[in-house]
């Protein structure tokens, strides 16, 4: 359940863009609500896909330029030193491949994520010196390294580090250290990739006169991938990046980039930020997080067909390994959860396990923060190495976080949205205390939020509406896809698809129908009937086929119409509050004591329903009417489960009830729950 927030909206603003730049009121409105007003922000928003920054801006870029040339002069064996994700392995590939043509000596080095883990460490740099390497240059890495680079330097091999990565208050001892957000570090702009930063050392490598747009030409297809693969925000030098790319992508001559494309279903097509996203970053990241990075690189650089086929089939093998494996994890937690529900009502979520494979628990920690609405963090203990991966929602300082729990945790690192560390598995209890206590000192936990742009009149929406959002692509982090709400809408239709893996849904709004998709959500699990007046959120685009045109209206969240998902999350929090032994508010926590009178009807309500197998107790509220909030419909059940009226089951995606024969008369105040909630309420 996510708190619907709808921007604000400027009507005369908006209406004064459209007019002087000639854009369709839609495009107008959209860039108002993003804040792109002046005439030189929507230039460069609109019709920007050169023009990038000085690269000499950037501290140490002259260092960085001058070491590198001089290896390349003295004929010195450089090694690019890389990250096995998406931005690392296509920052590798762009400044391997650049310096191949200036002549340079030069071998590249990706580390295992399984045997090493992230970044430079001691045997690779042991293995560097017996391979001859005078000069080693990191990309997406290296920051960090401080150890690393120092061993490095009493071995005469030196280092130009290049990385975006945040620094801590002791830099490496390098020739160069490049990163845009040193604290002396005088650039504009600071969200770019490591892909990204190493395209601008190029750049600066060609020197005053470089032909940038002959460098974005030759690379914006690696700087595409590598930016959307990091999640980097779509503004500024990076949709220079990724407008560029995604041209070369769909109609370039990267033999290993082309064999990526057709193995992922995507030949033919105008390649999106989204297809990148979806179809291309995963498969790159499936062969990292499985041990396989060095043949991502050779993809990328290698001109044999028959060499880029056999790595690209074998890349979506892994990335098809990798879905099992994340499927097996998350089908483990879900048992976790059924059994010990109380795991989800933390602030933070720590799940942890045993031979849970180490590259995957990323996207898992993902999909749990998206299911809960709440960070979380997934620790595996893998032959007694534990290690965690850890994701956040808008507003929550994951980093800072972990940091208030460095002393119990062997490393960490990270930023604010995402992070990993290591623990020993005795310490797993401590550390999930101390960052749900670090949690609660900061108050109330920001609500998972589904970002609105603006409503829509229903019977506004056409195809014309939905080609003019093009002017705003590409679409993706910090510039995402516009959602619109459309209220009011009853259904008229429920149509399964794919073998009810989907379902197609129809409205009607007055004399206005439209048919809408909800992916991934079958007609059993659908919670809505015929009948029921909704809101939707959604987004639109173009569906083609046979050269028809048509509207797609793809669904992304649901309400009944008029509810404030707000008052739900809130009333939800309260009753985990009260489960924790947190201290709430009285008033919050009278609205989640029933009376008798409340528990009738539930009782009533549910005896009535046919089918309990697979309910949404928003739903439930909702159809009950009668002033019972969701807090005080779990307690509840809580309470009915507990005097064995009915059999609940909960688990990550479902709630099950099971009316039970009751043959004697039960008090509904003997429930524990009850007792323990009264007890606390008199106490407030």
């Amino acid at each position: 359940m996510k708190q619907w927030s709808i921007a604000k909206l400027n009507r005369e603003n908006a209406k004064t863009i459209s007019e002087r730049f000639n854009l369709p009121p839609i495009v107008s409105a959209l860039l108002d609500i993003h804040g792109i007003v002046t005439e030189q922000e929507i230039n460069n928003f609109l019709f920007n896909e050169s023009d990038i920054d000085n690269p000499f801006e950037i501290i140490d870029m002259d260092k960085a330029v001058e070491r590198i040339k001089k290896a390349v002069e003295e004929g010195e064996r450089i090694c690019v030193y890389g990250d096995y994700d998406a931005d690392g392995v296509t920052s590798t590939a762009l400044l391997y491949s650049y310096l191949e043509t200036t002549g340079a000596d030069v071998m590249y080095y990706i580390p295992s994520r399984e045997t090493e883990g992230y970044g430079m460490n001691m045997k690779a740099v042991d293995f560097l010196k017996e391979k001859g390497v005078k000069l080693i240059v990191t990309v997406d890495n290296g920051i960090s390294a401080v150890d690393e680079i120092t061993y490095a330097k009493a071995l005469g091999i030196e280092t130009v580090v290049t990385d975006h990565h945040m620094p801590s208050d002791t830099l490496p001892d390098a020739a160069a250290v490049v990163d845009l957000h040193r604290a002396d570090c005088k650039s504009r702009f600071k969200n770019i990739s490591g892909v990204g930063v190493a395209f601008k050392l190029i750049t600066a490598i060609e020197g005053e006169y470089a032909d940038v747009d002959m460098l974005l030409d030759n690379y914006s297809d690696l700087l595409s991938i590598g930016t959307i693969g990091d999640i980097m925000p779509l503004v500024d030098e990076n949709r220079v990046f990724v407008k560029r790319g995604l041209r070369h992508i769909t109609n370039g001559d990267r033999q290993g980039i082309a064999s990526l494309v057709e193995y992922a279903g995507l030949s033919g097509k105008n390649i999106s930020a989204g297809n990148v996203s979806f179809g291309i970053v995963p498969r790159i990241n499936a062969v990292g997080r499985l041990g396989r990075s060095d043949d991502c690189v050779t993809l990328l650089i290698t001109d044999d067909f028959e060499r880029a086929d056999e790595i690209a089939k074998n890349m979506g093998d892994d990335n098809a390994e990798r879905q099992k494996i994340e499927k097996e994890i998350l089908e483990k937690i879900n048992i976790l959860i059924a059994r010990n529900p109380s795991l989800i009502q933390d602030r933070v979520l720590i799940i942890d396990g045993k031979d849970w494979h180490q590259g995957v628990i990323g996207i898992v920690s993902s999909r749990l923060k998206d299911i809960f609405g709440k960070p979380c963090i997934v620790l595996s203990d893998v032959d007694g190495v534990c290690k965690g991966s850890g994701r956040s929602v808008e507003g929550f300082d994951l980093w800072e976080a972990v940091c208030a729990c460095s002393d119990v945790l062997d490393h960490f690192g990270g930023h604010p949205m995402a992070v990993g560390l290591g623990i020993k598995v005795e310490n797993i209890e401590k550390f999930r205390y101390k960052i749900n206590e670090f949690a609660v000192s900061k108050g109330e936990m920001p609500y998972d939020s589904l970002n609105i742009d603006c409503k829509l009149n229903p019977a506004y929406l056409d195809v014309e509406l939905a080609k003019s959002l093009s002017y705003l692509q590409p679409f993706g982090a910090g510039n995402p896809t516009p959602v619109f709400q459309l209220s009011n809408l009853r259904i008229s239709g429920i149509i399964p698809l794919s073998n009810d893996k989907h379902i197609r849904i129809n409205f009607t709004n007055g004399n206005t129908h439209i048919q809408a998709v909800k992916f991934f959500c079958s007609s059993f699990d659908f919670p809505y009937s015929n009948g029921d007046v909704v809101d939707i959120a959604v987004t639109l685009d173009v569906n083609i086929y046979k050269n028809n045109e048509s509207l797609s209206v793809i669904i992304k969240d649901i309400k009944y119409a008029g509810v404030d998902n707000t008052e739900y999350i809130h009333s939800l929090r309260t009753f985990e509050y009260f489960c924790r032994g947190e201290s709430a508010d009285k008033e919050d926590l009278k609205s989640i004591i029933p009376d008798r009178n409340d528990f009738a009807v539930v009782y009533r309500y549910l005896k009535k329903q046919k089918n309990l197998s697979n309910i949404s107790l928003d739903v439930i509220v909702h159809r009950l009417q009668n002033g019972i909030s969701y807090g005080k419909l779990k307690v509840i059940l809580e309470a009915m489960n507990e005097l064995s009226l009915i059999a609940l089951y909960e688990d990550m995606y479902k709630t099950e009830i099971k009316i039970l024969d009751v043959k004697n008369k039960v008090n509904l105040y003997d429930a524990s729950i009850m007792k323990k909630l009264k007890e606390v309420y008199r106490s407030e």
